[in-house]
């Protein structure tokens, strides 16, 4: 495996000097594409004759951090350079300088600058703005891509690898790239759809959920509503729930102090998973907000969003279909006398307060909806400072 490494680190090199000395064309293309097989990354397409050639975009759902080199070798395109300082790095990766760090909208005018000169190749967009596995579902596309031109043509995109897998959060490029080295093979499928223009007085917004919808149904997946901040800040929880010493799954012998910080309900459940405790937790927390909603609606949809206030957002809202249960046939387990006194304490003192108390059926209003609810989060505020 290391002299397999060391061998397609030479090539990869010479990859990089024959793409810098051979200027832009079919030959360099070819060349390149062949000295990547070599290394190991075989790069497949259908449907290359709806490939237009008189779209300026093309709009590709994001996998690893070497996508618009792959789709590179297929066809000459360009991809900006959103994130990292620019220079030699930016530009041996395969990235276009614009020369713009401020706004999206400075970005939105450089690439339409670029786009009218008929002349440039085609720019590649990856509205997702996050690499994903591409296995689940979309990320949200950003409005900004679709702003540039009024037609663009959707690029699914698929990798396969064995043994590693294909995208890892928060990984850098570099380790990317070494692990591309080192696996015996990486499969990159590129399939082209019909180009898709712009609808009569359609906003980008509403432009880039049409084109997530049609790339999702293509590849299969589920088109989400979370972005890539979403996914940072998930990251983020992740990094810091690890350096707990109450996270769930700890060893039992974890010092009391911790273990009492860990929700009853998840007493008895140390031969689960950690995903499943983590899940368990959740649902635990969404349950005590809305305990008319069944426990198994509430694991089902935090298995999707991974977020619990995302969670709560679908049911209030209805995005999420089921049958209220009454708080009797719940799942959760009956409340100890000293907590349903408190609870009682908490509940009346919710509704000292406040003008109306808090339903239990949906309210048909928004505005009544979010009261409730922040009635709600009020009274658990409440009890866990007592």
């Amino acid at each position: 495996g290391l002299c397999l490494f060391v061998l397609r680190l030479f090539i990869g090199v010479h990859v990089f000097l024959v793409s810098c000395i051979l200027p832009d064309g079919l030959l360099r293309r070819v060349i390149v594409r062949v000295m990547c097989s070599v290394l190991g990354l075989f790069v497949q397409q259908s449907g290359p004759r709806l490939r237009d050639v008189s779209v300026q975009v093309y709009i590709a759902n994001h996998v690893t951090h070497f996508d618009h080199n792959v789709i590179n070798l297929l066809t000459s395109c360009n991809t900006p350079a959103l994130n990292g300082a620019p220079g030699f790095i930016c530009w041996s990766r395969g990235f276009m300088e614009l020369g713009v760090t401020g706004s999206r909208a400075e970005l939105v005018d450089s690439l339409k600058a670029y786009s009218s000169h008929r002349g440039n190749p085609p720019l590649l967009l990856f509205p997702e703005e996050a690499a994903t596995n591409g296995r689940a579902g979309l990320l949200r596309f950003s409005s900004w891509p679709f702003s540039v031109v009024d037609v663009v043509q959707p690029v699914a995109l698929r990798v396969q690898r064995p043994l590693i897998t294909v995208s890892v959060a928060d990984s850098s490029w570099i380790t990317e790239l070494f692990w591309t080295f080192f696996v015996p093979f990486t499969v990159y499928q590129v399939r082209w759809m019909p180009s898709v223009p712009r609808r009569a007085e359609e906003l980008s917004e509403d432009f880039a959920l049409r084109v997530q919808e049609l790339l999702a149904m293509e590849l299969g997946v589920v088109s989400t509503r979370l972005t890539a901040a979403d996914k940072a800040e998930h990251m983020k929880r992740l990094r810091h729930t690890s350096h707990l010493p109450f996270a769930p799954g700890r060893h039992p012998d974890q010092p009391l102090a911790a273990r009492l910080r860990m929700p009853s309900s998840l007493s008895g459940i140390g031969s689960f998973a950690p995903e499943d405790v983590r899940i368990t937790a959740m649902a635990q927390q969404v349950k005590e907000v809305l305990p008319h909603v069944p426990l198994e609606v509430i694991r089902t949809d935090l298995a999707q969003t991974n977020c619990v206030d995302t969670t709560i957002a679908n049911l209030l809202e209805g995005r999420v279909p089921f049958s209220p249960e009454s708080e009797a046939g719940t799942d959760l387990p009956a409340p100890s006398t000293s907590w349903a006194a408190s609870a009682s304490g908490i509940q009346g003192s919710v509704d000292l307060t406040s003008s109306k108390p808090a339903t239990k059926q949906f309210a048909k209003s928004p505005v009544e909806r979010h009261l409730s609810l922040q009635e709600r989060k009020r009274a658990l505020y409440d009890y866990a400072r007592r």
